[in-house]
């Protein structure tokens, strides 16, 4: 099966494409210097991805061959009287002809014209909740975006270190879902610091998420969850979680602790599930064996949707690694890459 591997660092981006998911060629880097944060596809087919940078902001830039890039005018923007900053752009999703970014300082935007242009999704960005919204150690960013296959007013935002909030009427209202979640910030206010979220394409309703304080699920959209991580090393904590389509395993990256945000052991391990998270076990061989001290960033893990599962994750120490058979083998890419911020599969 041929795969378009998208890899997005502090440095610039990389694609790595292979016919076999065992060989790969690399080209790059492209937008070379700039933080490149994720990747996405315009309903027109261009390539997207957004660059960050503490000097110059945040931008989308687009491309027709994932080799030229133009930056997009007119990207996402808060009002000048908004009282906040756009500082980076965490996710790129399309729901049909429209497109949603989410970025930090936490909130949404939208486009209808093909990434031309873009509006704030008022509904969100002006929460009623707003102003007890607090950021993470990352900032406070909407990383993730969730949306129903069979019906596109409903969708999920993953916010830290607020929550996850569902909206049903296409983004006009919105309402936090965290109950069952242990929080961050104990208080009456919004305060659970959500990494990743990843759900059944099949039921919506069903989402895992990769929590600062543990792994979670729920069958009922996120009106309540349980916490599902027996049998991982560690705390519970963790950054990015992953679900194949194909086979329903789900993925995560275990951490040692918050407080040290160290592979547990020193050893880089990414544990899998074969049961919606019932249980877990240590996934395939081939990832090192001596002592490692990177992590997975949140949007640094992905898969390709194939039968056997090929998954994907590039660590802050610059590498990527790629299994072709749901994690029972790893190989490294054999190149080491800036900090890795974002793995995205892209169809070719």
């Amino acid at each position: 099966m041929a795969v378009v591997l998208a890899i997005g660092t502090m440095k610039g981006a990389w694609v790595a494409r292979s016919h076999d998911r065992s060989s790969w060629d690399l080209s790059g880097p492209y937008l070379r210097g700039w933080e490149v944060t994720t990747f996405g596809r315009a309903p027109g087919g261009d390539y997207l991805l957004a660059t960050g940078s503490s000097w110059y902001g945040a931008a989308i830039h687009r491309s027709p061959d994932l080799e030229d890039w133009q930056q997009v005018v007119d990207g996402p923007a808060y009002h000048a009287d908004a009282g906040r900053k756009l500082e980076r752009i965490w996710t790129l999703t399309g729901v049909g002809e429209r497109l949603y970014a989410g970025v930090a300082e936490a909130g949404l935007f939208t486009s209808d014209d093909d990434a031309t242009t873009w509006q704030p999704v008022d509904g969100l960005n002006e929460h009623p909740t707003r102003e007890h919204w607090q950021p993470g150690a990352g900032g406070l960013a909407l990383h993730r975006l969730l949306t129903d296959p069979a019906d596109s007013s409903r969708m999920w935002a993953a916010i830290s270190a607020v929550g996850v909030l569902a909206t049903t009427d296409g983004g006009t209202t919105w309402e936090l879902r965290d109950s069952g979640v242990t929080p961050v910030i104990p208080s009456d206010q919004p305060g659970h610091c959500v990494h990743c979220i990843v759900a059944d394409p099949d039921d919506a309703d069903a989402i895992w998420r990769q929590d600062h304080r543990g792994v979670y699920r729920t069958a009922d959209g996120g009106r309540s969850w349980e916490q599902i991580q027996n049998g991982v090393p560690g705390s519970g904590f963790g950054f990015p979680i992953a679900r194949d389509p194909a086979t329903g395993h789900l993925f995560i990256v275990p951490l040692e602790s918050d407080e040290y945000r160290l592979p547990v052991d020193g050893r880089l391990m990414v544990y899998r599930s074969a049961n919606g998270g019932d249980t877990w076990e240590e996934s395939g061989k081939g990832l090192p064996a001596d002592r490692v001290y990177t992590g997975v960033l949140r949007g640094a893990m992905d898969v390709d949707g194939t039968d056997p599962g090929g998954i994907y994750f590039g660590t802050t120490g610059g590498e990527v690694w790629a299994s072709a058979d749901t994690a029972e083998s790893w190989q490294r890419l054999p190149v080491t890459f800036p900090r890795v911020l974002s793995v995205k599969v892209l169809d070719a």
